[in-house]
């Protein structure tokens, strides 16, 4: 049986997910921000998993009708 993978993350989402949150990890990382940083691990890893529990919750999908699921 093969699992599928539902997303609701669209590709611009995920590109600006992932740079925010590689951002706030390397600002934490040089001292410049201090343990509030760690919060880019969340949208580091949602734009990673193409997935948003919260966007979930509200009903929310920015990627299109035909991606729906990842192959």
């Amino acid at each position: 049986m093969k699992a599928v993978v539902m997303t609701n993350v669209g590709r611009i989402d995920q590109v600006l997910r992932i740079g925010v949150g590689l951002l706030l990890i390397a600002l934490f990382s040089v001292g410049v921000i201090g343990a509030w940083g760690l919060i880019g691990l969340v949208p580091l890893a949602t734009g990673l998993l193409r997935y948003c529990p919260l966007y979930q919750l509200l009903g929310i999908h920015t990627c299109g009708a035909n991606s729906q699921r990842l192959p």
